[in-house]
C-alpha cells in the first residue's frame, strides 16, 4: 500500500439513501500492477441486526460516492486510478480483516472519462 494524500476521516458524508456515512480511510493499493484507490466508509445503517438500509439502497449509496467523493477527490490529488473500491462496513474494522458479524459491501469501478465504470468481478 502507498500513502493515501491526507483526508479528514470520520467525516459525514451525503449519500442518497439519507444513512449516516463517514469515511473512514483512503488506501492507495498498487500490489495488483495498477494504482487501486480504495475509499472505505463506515455504515452502521447497513448492518444486520438494527439497521435500516438495505442491499438495494446501500448499492446505489456507493455508486454515489464513486460519482461524488471519490471521483473529484482523485481530481483533486492528481491521482491517475486504474480502478476505485468503494466500501461501506456497519463498524470500523482493519483493512484485510475479516468479521462475521460485520455487514460489508464492496463495488469497483474503472474511472473514464468523469464518469465511474462499474466493473463487476
Amino acid at each position: 500500500m502507498l500513502a493515501a494524500p491526507p483526508v479528514r476521516a470520520l467525516d459525514a458524508v451525503e449519500v442518497p439513501s439519507g444513512q449516516d456515512v463517514v469515511l473512514s480511510e483512503v488506501l492507495i493499493d498498487d500490489s495488483p500492477g495498477e494504482i487501486w484507490v480504495r475509499f472505505r466508509f463506515v455504515a452502521p445503517g447497513i448492518a444486520r441486526e438494527g439497521g435500516s438500509v438495505g442491499h438495494d439502497a446501500a448499492a446505489g449509496d456507493i455508486d454515489d460516492l464513486c460519482a461524488t467523493y471519490a471521483l473529484p477527490y482523485l481530481e483533486r490529488e492528481g491521482i491517475e486510478a486504474a480502478r476505485v473500491v468503494i466500501s461501506l462496513a456497519d463498524r470500523e474494522l482493519p483493512f484485510g480483516s475479516a468479521d462475521p458479524e460485520a455487514t460489508q459491501y464492496f463495488e469497483a469501478y474503472r474511472p473514464d472519462d468523469g464518469q465511474c465504470i462499474w466493473e463487476g468481478f
